[in-house]
């Protein structure tokens, strides 16, 4: 007779189960992100201590005495930071300092500083909750310190680098606080900590998933050590971590004080109560909002090394109190190119919309996202996986950024109540110069220009945006002072934020005007730029209801001359702008050139020229309906030249006395209304001949073409680009080819061809 067992054998025995965990947890090969806590941004349960603490009764006026007392604990953190932080983010603002509730939803950001933190930090402390916290060889402790940069784990690129402490009362973590600074250099493969050129995770330098650097108060010598021996500015690293544990530690001093004044019971309800409030708040709000759904989509111009053409689709709908954003149509992940972005990145650009934007009066907590539900197709370049490069994770995510903030003047376009002004888009590109090499004091360094922070606002619907006011990211940064720079860095700014003429959004209300930068280093024996910027082919920014986006902007250089020695010799030709310099050409010696914003990492001699200019925010309105007196002030200032006048804006002056004709005007615009209607056509008949069935043919695309489920996409094969279509299930890994060995087999091609057809005329010379 057969035994029968006394349980089934799919099922495990208690005891099985326990050795199957025993051995699971000692064979684990690596611990990656969790999928779990990476791809949630909803607020955690309440934990035991906070259901109890809110129990018994919840003083409204207390809550708010704390809060006021943790946003002076924050600010002064923050102060601190930028006061005493090496980094060009630190000191140009470009940071921020949080509290956090025990699970890790913030609960209160700095008043200045990135609020696009307050919607990723929660990641890597859940992750130190669920995997370190009870793990023998880790744990966490009062005096603990845990170091983060990692994008994958939670961040918005890996540049950024992170301070976190929890608050312990009685052996129980109440809450954790953090600071955040954009270090810049991490040990990529191009200094400055954003490369453009990584084509493989290894090439995006430093990537910590959090692990304890501080232990019990103790900074770990022998993981700063390493942390030093991976970047190329080891001062750097030392001084801001450093930087970062006093900020922190201040910050918790002024915490301690609240919970011995309050007890920690109220403490920890009122961290619960402002995340819940901001929560129900922003489901009323959106409950307000017309039903509907409501479509943007954007498209980036390069890789960063080769042109293309690849689209973010983001899609809202609102029903009731229902906010759900779908970014499927997006294109695929480039798996060799640094523009890929993980989703939480992408969602940090939509919380900065949020609070930054859309409902500015609401406080910095995660929270403010937490009710909308977001639908993405892991692997495209806005929610990448985990082996695609993500240097320059920021190209999608400031797409995001620009998208929430466009659709927001649609959706609240006819609601009684406004929290926030409709504001064209913001610039959203990282115009500014990155750096390395050796500086004239012999130290290496990799790091970027503050000159990005200036990007220019977008139009209101009753005034034009301010000129390079602050980045889309934070709106109290500063651009940084070159002579502060000229101290630490072999190079000059020759021209530092001169606005550019005619750069703007043109619309009844302009966009602000971006400013040209010129750069020229000397004096070092090693020294290199970089730019890391899309949208010299195709706009990178829209405007708004007849506005004008921007224009597009290439890499400009002059090559093969020293301008020092030329502004030596005659002090004349240092009078310099990107339109004089490339139409006059100046330096007869040099060679000139433009090139798309995506340049690598690229040695410069002493005295060569790397000229580049931010973009414009987007203009409000018709050009037409502009008062014909702002024209002709903006020309008279040299903001815009006479062609734009007239044939933008239809406003006719006298260029010599700036004295308006306003008979001249008035016809010149009535005669543009006329074309305008004599070209208008009806909508149908218009999609007829301006829709297209699919992209052009010479264009390398990526993403859905119209509103359907499957992409287009350019593949490379042996026989050269193929487009494919299909879902994105079903599409191939996205490889792009190397541009030499492209370029290698146009020439040999070339050489193949001439040598075919003058053969015999090369051998007789020969």
């Amino acid at each position: 007779m057969t035994a029968v067992h006394d349980h089934d054998s799919r099922v495990l025995t208690p005891q099985e189960q326990e050795w199957v965990d025993k051995f699971m947890d000692e064979t684990t090969l690596f611990l990656g992100p969790d999928p779990e806590i990476m791809r949630s941004h909803a607020i955690a349960p309440r934990t035991d201590h906070e259901e109890v603490a809110i129990a018994v009764g919840v003083d409204r006026l207390e809550v708010e005495r704390i809060r006021k007392r943790i946003a002076g604990a924050l600010d002064e953190g923050y102060e601190m930071c930028e006061a005493q932080g090496a980094a060009p983010g630190a000191k140009w603002g470009d940071l921020t300092t949080a509290i956090y509730t025990a699970s890790g939803d913030v609960s209160y950001l700095s008043c200045h500083g990135v609020i696009a933190f307050s919607a990723i930090l929660h990641h890597p402390i859940r992750y130190i909750m669920k995997y370190w916290k009870d793990e023998p060889t880790v744990g966490v402790h009062e005096g603990d310190g845990f170091i983060h940069n990692d994008a994958r784990f939670g961040n918005v690129h890996n540049t950024d680098q992170s301070m976190i402490m929890p608050i312990i009362r009685d052996g129980e973590i109440i809450a954790w606080v953090a600071a955040t600074i954009h270090e810049g250099e991490n040990g990529a493969c191009e200094p400055g900590g954003m490369p453009s050129g990584s084509e493989t995770p290894f090439d995006d330098g430093l990537r910590m998933s959090p692990f304890k650097i501080v232990e019990r108060g103790e900074l770990r010598r022998d993981l700063l050590t390493f942390l030093q021996h991976s970047v190329r500015d080891p001062k750097l690293q030392l001084a801001d971590l450093k930087v970062k544990i006093t900020a922190v530690r201040k910050i918790m001093e002024r915490i301690d004080k609240v919970i011995d004044e309050v007890g920690v019971d109220t403490f920890v309800a009122a961290l619960r109560v402002t995340v819940e409030d901001v929560d129900a708040e922003v489901r009323r709000r959106i409950s307000e909002l017309p039903d509907g759904t409501y479509r943007f989509d954007q498209f980036m111009d390069s890789t960063l090394k080769e042109n293309i053409l690849i689209k973010f689709a983001c899609k809202i709908t609102i029903k009731g109190d229902k906010m759900i954003v779908d970014l499927r149509g997006t294109g695929p992940e480039i798996l060799n190119r640094a523009i890929n972005s993980p989703l939480c990145s992408v969602k940090s650009m939509f919380m900065q919309a949020i609070l930054a934007f859309w409902w500015p009066d609401l406080p910095r907590c995660t929270s403010a996202m937490s009710c909308i539900e977001i639908i993405s197709d892991e692997g495209t370049w806005a929610d990448a996986s985990y082996d695609a490069p993500m240097g320059q994770s920021l190209q999608a995510s400031f797409r995001g950024f620009s998208a929430f903030q466009a659709l927001y003047s649609r959706m609240s376009f006819s609601t009684p109540n406004k929290y926030s002004n409709v504001v064209a888009n913001w610039f959203n590109q990282i115009n500014t110069f990155l750096w390395g090499g050796i500086t004239q004091h012999g130290d290496m360094v990799g790091n970027l220009c503050a000159d990005l922070n200036g990007m220019p606002g977008g139009a209101k619907p009753f005034r034009d945006g301010e000129d390079a006011v602050s980045p889309l990211f934070c709106a109290m940064a500063d651009t940084a002072e070159q002579e502060v720079m000229e101290e630490e860095v072999p190079f000059m700014q020759l021209v530092s934020k001169r606005l550019v003429r005619d750069n703007m959004g043109f619309g009844k209300f302009t966009g602000g005007m971006g400013y040209e930068m010129i750069v020229a280093a000397e004096g070092t024996p090693q020294w290199g730029f970089m730019t890391v910027t899309s949208g010299a082919k195709f706009s990178s920014i829209y405007g708004m209801y007849g506005g004008y986006g921007c224009g597009t902007y290439p890499l400009c250089m002059v090559k093969g001359t020293n301008v020092y020695e030329h502004i030596r010799k005659d002090p004349k030709k240092f009078d310099l702008s990107i339109e004089k310099v490339m139409n006059e050409q100046p330096f007869e010696d040099g060679r000139y050139s433009t090139y798309h914003m995506g340049l690598q990492f690229d040695l410069a001699k002493d005295g060569e020229l790397y000229m580049i200019s931010q973009g414009a925010g987007g203009g409000y309105g018709d050009p037409l309906e502009r008062l014909p007196e702002s024209v002709v002030h903006d020309a008279e200032l040299g903001r815009i030249t006479q062609k734009v006048a007239e044939d933008i804006f239809g406003v006719v002056y006298d260029p010599v006395n700036f004295r308006l004709d306003v008979e001249a005007t008035n016809a010149k615009r009535d005669a543009a209304r006329k074309a305008r209607l004599e070209r208008g056509k009806p909508f149908d008949e218009f999609c007829k001949e301006f829709v297209q069935d699919e992209p052009p043919a010479d264009v390398h695309y990526y993403g859905s073409w119209g509103d359907v489920e499957e992409l287009t996409a350019t593949v490379f094969t042996i026989d050269g680009p193929e487009r494919v279509v299909a879902p994105l299930a079903e599409l191939p890994p996205i490889m792009i080819p190397d541009r030499r060995e492209v370029k290698i087999g146009q020439l040999e091609a070339r050489i193949a061809e001439l040598e075919s057809k003058y053969g015999e005329n090369v051998q007789r010379l020969a």
